[in-house]
């Protein structure tokens, strides 16, 4: 039986302990870069936001990657959605 190891991991600027196999280290860490570098993304794009709304929008960005790319009608719906919210959200600004 594989032993569980534990890692520290941030997600935006906050340190967690987990445990996890060996062999699934790498893929945590190198999904944590991608989490850490859209979040950092989102807020120079989206100035004036608290980091649960950074988190938020990650976590809709990351959900919808993998259904977008196995479906492009949906992949077409969710850019739509993701344009209006944006543009929402810079008539507020």
């Amino acid at each position: 039986m594989s032993e569980l190891i534990p890692i520290n991991i941030v997600i935006a600027d906050r340190t967690y302990r987990i445990k996890t196999l060996a062999k699934d280290e790498e893929v945590i860490r190198r999904t944590l870069r991608i989490i850490n570098d859209k979040i950092i993304e989102f807020k120079t794009q989206f100035g004036g936001k608290d980091m649960q709304d950074y988190i938020a929008m990650v976590m809709i960005w990351y959900a919808t990657q993998a259904s977008a790319e196995s479906n492009p009608a949906l992949e077409k719906e969710v850019t739509d959605a993701l344009q209006k919210m944006e543009l929402s959200i810079d008539k507020v600004l």
